[in-house]
């Protein structure tokens, strides 16, 4: 089993020290990628900047923009049976980088935003044989909406918490199957609620 797992934040910069991104540390995904390792799982890692250690025997390749994870992963895709996706990817980007750095003025600075590749979204219309299990961050009515993103990605799950896990080393998670019911519903640790994710999707996707 070689299963695509994607981490951490992306980063879209306004100028060369300043960039628009969120809170997430990367653990849920790293600690995804070590359950996967323990099962004996071959992983490739594809993560945005975190200060985390990879998991000893992971293929890692580390991106800083949602347009060079979505790059490096259709480049995995064909070779893998399967993708996680834990990143929070930024969902816009300027629509310019500027060079060098923006001075401080006394005037107001209009920052104008494009919207970044949905990479879930582009794995689902790509792939072939490949089993697809999504993240979903979510803040209001959040199984409605992650139902709804179940749909639109082409995914075969999605687990779903909330915003107050991004900074947390514990998480709440519902897991929704491909019918978008609640299939999993575990709160603890990330290490333990990604190993629940793992026993899940070998039981559930894994043929």
């Amino acid at each position: 089993m070689h299963v695509l797992i994607t981490a951490g934040p992306t980063r879209e910069y306004v100028d060369d020290v300043r960039f628009l991104s969120n809170a997430s540390s990367g653990r849920m995904g790293y600690a995804v990628a070590e359950a996967a390792r323990r099962r004996n799982w071959e992983v490739t890692l594809v993560s945005g900047p975190v200060s985390l250690a990879a998991p000893a025997g992971v293929e890692v390749h580390r991106v800083t923009s949602a347009q060079e994870m979505l790059e490096v992963c259709l480049q995995v895709l064909p070779r893998v049976d399967g993708v996680i996706a834990v990143a929070a990817v930024a969902d816009y980007r300027p629509v310019s980088r500027h060079a060098g750095k923006l001075r401080r003025t006394q005037e107001s600075l209009h920052l104008e935003l494009v919207p970044n590749p949905d990479i879930l979204a582009e794995i689902g219309r790509r792939k072939s044989h490949q089993w697809t299990v999504g993240f979903a961050v979510e803040s209001d009515d959040p199984l409605a909406r992650a139902r709804g993103k179940l749909r639109s990605k082409n995914c075969d799950a999605i687990v779903v918490n909330l915003r107050d896990a991004m900074e947390s080393t514990d998480t709440k998670i519902q897991m929704l199957d491909h019918a978008g019911a609640v299939s999993l519903d575990f709160q603890g640790s990330k290490e333990l609620a990604a190993e629940r994710v793992i026993v899940w999707i070998e039981a559930h996707l894994v043929r």
